[in-house]
């Protein structure tokens, strides 16, 4: 496949960008949150007794609700993780969002399930700085 530089942005045969190290990292760490996010809606649907319901804490919905909006945040972080691979700056803006709202949703999430919320947190703030990172440009030689 032959590849075709103008100024710092490198596209292939077929008109795609091309997809840097981060950038790669980025989409795997979505795909593998995302699927966690799944499993989270998936248990938090079907009313698992892994989830402890906290008293007194600022804000409370049902677990239910919680479920279905982390089932389908889920599934569209792990599409925008499989859109990163394609190199298009549009699916890094939307892997920047799509992983903000995810980090706020399991930040609002940890009432219920801390040490998950929190490793999804992390996951969801290494994609964010890896996105923001961004190819680097091409050096003169």
């Amino acid at each position: 496949m032959a590849t075709q530089s103008t100024g710092t942005h490198r596209t292939t045969a077929r008109g795609m960008g091309e997809v840097s190290g981060w950038t790669v990292f980025a989409a795997i760490m979505m795909m593998f949150g995302g699927v966690l996010a799944i499993f989270e809606g998936i248990s938090a649907i079907a009313k698992d007794d892994v989830f402890v319901s906290t008293r007194n804490f600022t804000f409370q919905w049902s677990l239910t609700s919680w479920g279905w909006l982390h089932l389908s945040l889920g599934i569209v972080v792990l599409l925008a993780g499989m859109a990163l691979f394609s190199g298009a700056m549009w699916a890094r803006v939307v892997g920047i969002t799509v992983a903000g709202l995810n980090l706020i949703a399991n930040f609002v999430w940890l009432p219920w399930y801390p040490f998950w919320a929190i490793t999804l947190m992390v996951i969801d703030g290494f994609v964010i700085w890896a996105l923001c990172v961004g190819p680097r440009k091409e050096r003169a030689m």
